[in-house]
């Protein structure tokens, strides 16, 4: 195979690992400072008696979304302790929407994360929904261990170079 045939570096495009495929932390130093924001989102899915529950505020751990509202912003705060490569970062405003959804029997999750930094807040954002959603889980498992968590993505982020990108809702 000649070398213009050959396949494109493995790490092409990976930020994380160096030129000899070594995982580092991206230097972000010279990058400009910028207001940056991130929406993520995710749903659980459970039984709809589960949900009455969620929504009577008869749960015997106790008010299921308020909790689950108060992790996931803690989850934000916390990400690069559990993302080894993530930056610690000043977060300026987590916002965190819990809504009950009867027709399809769940709980959805929307984060919106913001900073002014160098880098991006879209696994802040990301890590919010998912924890908030862990706490779904974990405050309603004596009632309904088959709850299904899903369709955790980012849906828009804003600032940096790359500028602004907004989820392609056909996926």
């Amino acid at each position: 195979m000649n070398s213009s045939t050959q396949d494109p570096a493995p790490n092409a495009g990976l930020t994380h690992f160096d030129s000899t495929g070594q995982a580092h932390m991206v230097d972000v130093g010279a990058k400009q400072e910028t207001h940056r924001v991130a929406v993520a989102s995710g749903s659980i899915r459970m039984k709809p008696e589960t949900l009455a529950i969620i929504v009577s505020g008869t749960a015997k751990k106790g008010d299921v979304l308020g909790i689950a509202r108060i992790a996931a912003i803690m989850g934000a705060k916390r990400t690069s302790d559990l993302i080894p490569l993530c930056h610690p970062l000043a977060l300026t405003r987590v916002k965190v929407d819990l809504t009950a959804d009867e027709a399809t029997s769940s709980v959805h999750c929307t984060a919106q994360v913001e900073t002014h930094g160098k880098t991006g807040v879209e696994m802040e954002a990301l890590t919010a929904v998912q924890v908030g959603l862990l706490t779904v889980y974990d405050m309603c498992k004596a009632v309904d261990r088959g709850m299904v968590m899903g369709d955790i993505r980012v849906m828009e982020k804003h600032g940096g170079k790359s500028g602004d990108w907004t989820a392609d809702m056909d996926k």
